[in-house]
């Protein structure tokens, strides 16, 4: 006898990107979405266990790695080229989740992001495989909308 309505996990290849200025959001993939603590060891001189107390440190977030099909697009090359220059153009962005039907699922929002890294396409005439861009954006902080 069934307890509730199914409820199936969604999908992972069915995502959107939203960067403030850059119209781009056709993403082959996209990963780095975690945010950690670091652990401190932590012992008072007074203390008689041998343990040690691990108290949580600094928040860090990953790199957020995006991948896709090299075009014409001049937007991504614009943006990695200001923080190559010294100008770094800081820019909030999302991760959207889309459900089957197309409607939001979940929504991942970054902030003061900016390009760190841009890797051309690896170029082989024998190959007949699509040239693929990788991106890096480094970023100060990951909340789950």
């Amino acid at each position: 006898m069934p307890t509730g309505a199914r409820v199936d996990p969604f999908r992972a290849h069915n995502f959107r990107l939203e960067i403030g200025g850059i119209t781009r959001a056709g993403f082959r993939e996209c990963s780095g979405l975690d945010a950690a603590n670091d652990s401190i060891d932590y012992r008072e001189g007074t203390d008689k266990d041998l343990a040690l107390s691990k108290i949580p440190g600094l928040v860090k977030f990953s790199n957020i790695t995006l991948k896709w099909g090299m075009t014409t697009d001049p937007d991504i090359w614009k943006w990695r080229k200001s923080a190559m220059d010294g100008k770094v153009d800081r820019k909030n962005m999302s991760i959207v989740l889309l459900a089957e039907d197309g409607s939001e699922a979940k929504r991942w929002n970054v902030f003061d992001a900016w390009c760190s890294k841009l890797t051309m396409p690896s170029l082989n005439a024998t190959g007949n495989d699509i040239a693929i861009e990788t991106m890096e954006i480094t970023h100060e902080r990951l909340e789950e909308a």
